[in-house]
C-alpha cells in the first residue's frame, strides 16, 4: 500500500453538550460547522467543525451520545489538539473575553522560544495555541 494518497481526515471527541461545543469551536476559535448528522437508530449526533473543506483540511468530529452520559473521563493517553494562530496572546484574550478558559498563558515553550498557550473546550479537552507566521 502506498501512502502518497493518504490524508488525515478528522479527530473525534465525545462531548456532553453539542451546542456548547460547536459554539466554542466556531465562536471562540473561528471554525465553521461544516456538517451535522443525526443518527436516531444509534442515538447520537455528529457535528464536524474546522477551518476549511474536509477534502483539503483535517477537522474535528464532535460526537454527542443522546442522554447516555453526563461527561467523559479524559484518560491519560490523550494530550491535546494544536492550532496555529498569528498572535497567541491576542487569541487568549479573545477566548477569555468569549467566556473560554485559558489554562496556560501565552509565553515561550519550556527550553525554547516558540510562543504557546493552552485553553480548554467545554469538556476540558486541552487545545495548544502555537504562534505561527501567517504565511
Amino acid at each position: 500500500m502506498t501512502h502518497a494518497n493518504h490524508q488525515f481526515l478528522h479527530t473525534m471527541l465525545r462531548v456532553k453538550d453539542l451546542d456548547a461545543s460547536v459554539a466554542f469551536y466556531t465562536r471562540l476559535l473561528g471554525m465553521k460547522e461544516l456538517r451535522r448528522r443525526e443518527v436516531p437508530a444509534g442515538k447520537y449526533t455528529l457535528a464536524f467543525v474546522g477551518y476549511g473543506d474536509e477534502r483539503n483540511h483535517a477537522v474535528i468530529e464532535l460526537t454527542y451520545n443522546w442522554g447516555q452520559v453526563d461527561g467523559y473521563e479524559m484518560g491519560t493517553a490523550f494530550g491535546h489538539l494544536a492550532i496555529g494562530v498569528p498572535d497567541v496572546a491576542a487569541a487568549c484574550a479573545s477566548v477569555r473575553a468569549g467566556g473560554g478558559k485559558v489554562v496556560r498563558e501565552a509565553g515561550p515553550v519550556q527550553h525554547g522560544t516558540t510562543i504557546i498557550a493552552f485553553i480548554e473546550d467545554p469538556d476540558g479537552y486541552k487545545i495548544e495555541l502555537i504562534q505561527r507566521d501567517a504565511g
